[in-house]
């Protein structure tokens, strides 16, 4: 497997279409920029689908990629090692913020277990059925992955966006549910950008102290150590610094901008995910939205590096594709007012924009008089 090859696979979202939905929204009845960023986002839309006017967003689903991550081990994650299936379990019961928000949305929601540590019978068969591993390898002293296990998770996530873009989801709203991804995405950025661990090492989505942020900071520097030498290689480096979680994330934003389907990215996970598909295929982050700022300094970097601006910033640190689940119906209502504000009708002859002409407004009155 080369990721290299995407570079031919995936088109640019068509220009054509979208210069004709420009031209219609010129024509609508509210006027050009009184809806902000409403606007551009109807007329990518329109692109994606190949369509003028733009068709609504019907079949949303999110898709959550899980795993652990053998780093968690040094204490850098506001969860203890190992615990992901409980975040799995929680938003399988219905008892996470993105589950809750999922029900509220009529939403679906799908959980792709990529490597979870944990015995297989305490989640359902639908989740584990796909698992790459049992976790990943420490990625300050170790890989994560194996070659074998890298292109596994890649050919995961490509079968995952072919099984929804298959099933008519027209739109996808991408996350990931891990103890310890964090540290693995900041260590892809940081190699992949060229800065320093301190410039990317954030919190996480549960928190840390003080104490907790330097020794990841400490565990990132490390694994740049070992990231760097593999730069060249995008299989090579998911495998040295990334995860199943990672690896199958990156293969689904390849296979999605393949595919034509439009996804919503969230934090820092899917956003280091995103980088790496990137330098596989440059045209494929004008498939990809970035939903929300997540507050990790990695995922700034992440998006600065792809020209992607994030629709909303309301300090949502949770993850699990909560922020990007949010901007979700702003994609939506941009479609509705795209496809279904009405445009102004034609000028009469002798009527200009703003009325008749004082002529007619004079017949109007004789009119009027000989009544």
């Amino acid at each position: 497997m080369n990721l290299d090859d995407f570079s031919d696979l995936i088109e640019r979202p068509d220009g054509g279409v979208r210069r004709d939905a420009e031209e219609r929204r010129e024509r609508l009845i509210v006027p050009p920029g009184a809806l902000g960023r409403l606007d551009e986002l109807g007329e990518w839309l329109s692109a994606a689908q190949q369509s003028v006017p733009v068709k609504a967003v019907e079949q949303p689903r999110v898709v959550l990629f899980a795993a652990d991550h053998g780093v968690a081990e040094l204490d850098v994650s506001g969860r203890a090692a190992g615990t992901t299936h409980e975040l799995v379990r929680a938003a399988l019961d219905g008892a996470s913020p993105v589950a809750v928000l999922a029900r509220r949305f009529a939403v679906p929601l799908r959980i792709v277990d990529a490597g979870i540590d944990c015995d297989p019978e305490l989640l359902p068969e639908s989740v584990v059925r796909h698992r790459v591993r049992r976790g990943s390898g420490r990625i300050d002293i170790e890989n994560a992955l194996t070659a074998e296990e890298t292109e596994r998770a890649v050919r995961l996530g490509m079968a995952i966006a072919d099984e929804e873009a298959d099933s008519g989801t027209d739109l996808v709203v991408l996350g990931d549910l891990s103890v310890g991804g964090t540290t693995a995405a900041a260590t892809l950025v940081a190699a992949l950008c060229g800065t320093d661990a301190s410039v990317v090492t954030g919190r996480g989505g549960a928190g840390i102290d003080d104490l907790a942020w330097m020794r990841k900071c400490a565990a990132i520097r490390d694994a740049l150590r070992r990231a760097r030498p593999v730069l060249g290689d995008q299989l090579e480096l998911l495998a040295t610094v990334g995860g199943a979680d990672l690896a199958a994330m990156t293969g689904f934003l390849l296979q999605s901008a393949v595919r034509r389907m439009p996804v919503i990215l969230d934090g820092v996970v899917g956003a280091a995910c995103a980088l790496v598909a990137q330098r596989a295929a440059f045209r494929a982050p004008d498939w990809w939205l970035a939903g929300q700022v997540s507050g990790e300094p990695a995922q700034s970097k992440a998006l600065d590096r792809m020209a992607l601006t994030p629709l909303l910033d309301h300090g949502v640190t949770v993850g699990e594709g909560t922020g990007a689940l949010l901007a979700l119906p702003l994609v939506q209502a941009a479609a509705a007012l795209a496809a279904e504000l009405p445009e102004r009708r034609p000028v009469a002859e002798g009527e200009d924009a703003e009325g008749p002409s004082e002529s007619q407004n004079a017949d109007d009155v004789k009119v009027l008089d000989a009544t």
